[in-house]
Formats: C-alpha cells, sequence, structure tokens
C-alpha cells in the first residue's frame, strides 16, 4: 500500500513537471513571443526576451531534473531496475521499445536545450536559437507520446 502512495506520488510530481516544462514553453512560442514581435512592441521587445528566457532557463532546467529523478523512481517502483535494464531481452517487448524511444526523445530534448542555451546567449545566434526552442517542444511532445506508449501499450 505505501509503495503504492509513493508511486502514484511520483507520477503525479512526474506529470506536472511535464505540464509545467512543455506549457512554460507552449506559453513562450504561442502567447508572448506573438506579441513582442507587434511594431508597438518592438523597443521592450529584446530586452524582455531576454529576461523571460533566463528566469525559463532556471526553471526548465529544474522541471528537467525533477522529469529525471521522478522517471528513475518511476521505473524501480514499476519493478524495473538494472538488471533488468541490462538485459537484451527486457528491449525487445512493447514496454523496453517504448521505454528506448522514449529515453532516446529524452537525450535529443537535453541536448537541444543545451544548445538553444549556450546559443541564446549570442545575439549573432539567436535566430538559431529561436528555431532549437521550437524543436525542443516538438521533442518534449514526442516525449510525451513515447510516455503514453509506455503505460497504454505502442500502437
Amino acid at each position: 500500500m505505501l509503495l503504492h502512495t509513493v508511486y502514484t506520488i511520483s507520477v503525479y510530481v512526474h506529470l506536472v513537471a511535464a505540464c509545467a516544462w512543455i506549457g512554460s514553453m507552449l506559453f513562450f512560442s504561442t502567447v508572448l513571443v506573438p506579441i513582442l514581435r507587434r511594431p508597438d512592441q518592438a523597443a521592450a521587445a529584446g530586452a524582455l526576451v531576454r529576461q523571460v528566457g533566463l528566469r525559463f532557463r532556471t526553471f526548465g532546467w529544474a522541471c528537467i531534473g525533477v522529469l529525471l529523478a521522478t522517471g528513475v523512481v518511476n521505473l524501480a517502483l514499476r519493478g524495473v531496475g538494472l538488471s533488468m535494464l541490462a538485459t537484451g531481452a527486457f528491449w525487445t517487448d512493447g514496454f523496453g521499445r517504448a521505454l528506448a524511444y522514449k529515453l532516446a526523445a529524452v537525450v535529443v530534448v537535453l541536448a537541444l536545450t543545451g544548445a538553444h542555451d549556450v546559443l541564446s546567449l549570442r545575439p549573432q545566434a539567436r535566430r538559431l536559437a529561436s528555431w532549437l526552442g521550437r524543436l525542443t517542444l516538438l521533442a518534449s511532445l514526442i516525449v510525451v507520446l513515447f510516455a503514453v506508449w509506455l503505460v497504454r501499450g505502442m500502437p
């Protein structure tokens, strides 16, 4: 009973962190940036995007840290340990394949996020950083798809 409660809380925290991470990126790209691109906002747009971006960077990496920690806890509480992950047979069934796809997508998200953070500090690379942000959002949504496959089964 206690393990079930801990597992439920861990999954809940994992989902909240995923919602916060993806929801923030969606807000930034679909609400804030389009408003700041309006001509009447041109004077303040650059500074505001930088300030919000720096604030989001801390928040985003905190979300990623929570997601990584709760992801490991969730697997452990489901009975998936290192010895199981070390076997080739684990990765051949639906759960193992979905986990492999999800983990690969997580690595892509981490790489894109890191590259975005580095490039966004360079004024000459802001356009590329903007595209990396969009790719990070897309990759994060793909992680969610693989998460659904993980718990509901692959099609």
